[in-house]
């Protein structure tokens, strides 16, 4: 539960450049999610490796949302280091505040209510879950934090989004949940090396 130091938490550079960088993050992921992949998007040389997946064609498969959204777990998990559970919990909740507002005018309102409650109970959850993990070895929390979070998020979002639209919802959320896993390992490295500015501070908890 935020404290008395909520309001001066939240005027705080590093919570104000976190909350936009995750609302544009969002935004732009449920934007992207209308959007699947198609073949003739896949660069040449990998076509033939990936246009078809497990006899899955690639545009029931990914849409490019997918690649963008796992960002969002990067900031959680930078602000959560450098400021602390609470402050997290600030930019989430005003990131999703925001992002459902914005996303009204740029997706169609059931892809904007689906990204608001995924994204509300998977960043609350990884903000919790990195907290209780961030003092084991570095990389612990951010991959074990984001793993479980993105099942949620996956999960209640094409659920939400797409059942009864005839869409190729669950194949779309496989194919989205194993680019989180891949790009959750891909930050990492932006994770570590930011670790040197993102130091605890005057953490809020």
């Amino acid at each position: 539960m935020m404290n008395s130091n909520t309001a001066s938490y939240f005027l705080r550079p590093g919570v104000v450049l976190a909350t936009i960088a995750m609302v544009a993050v969002v935004v732009a992921s449920n934007y992207l999610v209308q959007f699947p992949v198609q073949p003739e998007q896949v660069p040449a040389g990998l076509a033939n490796g990936v246009t078809g997946i497990f006899g899955i064609p690639i545009n029931e498969l990914l849409t490019w949302g997918a690649f963008t959204y796992p960002i969002a777990f990067l900031v959680n998990d930078l602000t959560n280091r450098r400021l602390g559970t609470g402050a997290a919990r600030i930019v989430v909740l005003v990131g999703f505040a925001l992002a459902v507002l914005i996303s009204i005018k740029v997706a169609d309102w059931r892809i904007a209510l689906a990204s608001g409650s995924a994204f509300l109970a998977a960043q609350l959850f990884d903000t919790q879950l990195f907290h209780r993990l961030r003092h084991g070895a570095w990389w612990k929390a951010p991959v074990v934090s984001s793993t479980l979070a993105s099942i949620i998020d996956t999960a209640l979002f094409f659920s939400i989004a797409f059942v009864g639209t005839g869409l190729p919802w669950m194949t779309w959320a496989l194919g989205d949940y194993g680019v989180k896993l891949l790009v959750a390992l891909a930050m990492l490295v932006p994770f570590r090396a930011l670790m040197i500015v993102t130091r605890p501070a005057n953490a809020l908890t």
